[in-house]
């Protein structure tokens, strides 16, 4: 009796080692069948995985090795050092700046303009990224003000702060809140020809701000560090579940969808 698997006409295979022969043929083939496969996703979603592990993965590790180092209690070598060297550096002009720098971080700029970020999104119909600048910055104030009871550190007290503060330390809400707002900005103007000034100014701005912290004494530059990561995680989280298998802000509106059954 013929092999069922051997093609019409052919030869049967009738050698000891056949059947291993046509296993191996079969697993060959599988693994072609899946190798292009996964050629296929890559060329495909390769942007998605870059901005995953860039600006998600990456952060999300730098967090957890600050968290897990103020968990332990153990001092990073570089905050007493920075802080006294921006200490050293103050006068009153720059007094000045970083007072109002420190302010525009929060409630005199970042707050206001969160709230206009969505509403003008919204009124002008972009409800998914109106949707996404909401979860991002709502859930990153959230997520602040929870971190910081967990882990309940103490702020610095080498000297007495022009604007001191009596909430807990880590992470810095002003380096989590204008970095958050800052990441928001620049992943829904990258599509545009704006997404060089938008990187540059709103990144900028949020390195001010967190600057501005370790000038006044009122953070160590470990919080801000933290507040950074813990920033860009939260909104590329929020990013990628609102557009999970939905049109990017960056795609032209006859761009193909993933799944049109989920729009």
């Amino acid at each position: 009796m013929s092999n069922a698997s051997t093609p019409p006409g052919a030869p049967a295979d009738r050698t000891p080692d056949g059947p291993i022969r046509r296993a191996f043929h079969a697993k060959l083939w599988t693994l072609l069948v899946e190798g292009r496969f996964g050629l296929n996703f890559l060329r495909r979603y390769w942007r998605r995985m870059l901005l995953v592990f860039v600006a998600l993965l990456l952060p999300l590790w730098g967090f957890a090795e600050l968290a897990d180092e103020v968990t332990d209690g153990d001092p990073f070598a570089f905050d007493e050092p920075l802080l006294r060297w921006a200490h050293a550096a103050s006068a009153p002009a720059a007094d000045r700046f970083f007072s109002l720098v420190t302010h525009l971080g929060y409630e005199w700029l970042v707050i206001p303009l969160d709230i206009v970020l969505v509403l003008v999104l919204g009124w002008r119909g972009r409800m998914r990224e109106g949707l996404f600048a909401a979860l991002a910055l709502g859930g990153s104030a959230l997520l602040n003000m929870a971190t910081k009871q967990l882990y309940a550190r103490e702020r610095p007290d080498l000297w007495t702060s022009l604007l001191p503060e009596e909430t807990y330390s880590f992470p810095s809400g002003h380096a989590m809140g204008s970095m958050t707002l800052a990441a928001v900005v620049i992943l829904l103007a990258w599509p545009t020809r704006w997404r060089w000034t938008a990187l540059l100014l709103a990144g900028g701005f949020a390195v001010l701000v967190g600057a501005s912290r370790v000038y006044l004494g009122v953070h160590f530059p470990s919080d801000i560090l933290a507040g950074w990561t813990a920033a860009w995680a939260w909104a590329v989280a929020s990013f990628l579940m609102v557009f999970h298998h939905h049109r990017h802000p960056w795609e032209r509106p006859d761009a193909p969808i993933d799944n049109p059954e989920d729009v």
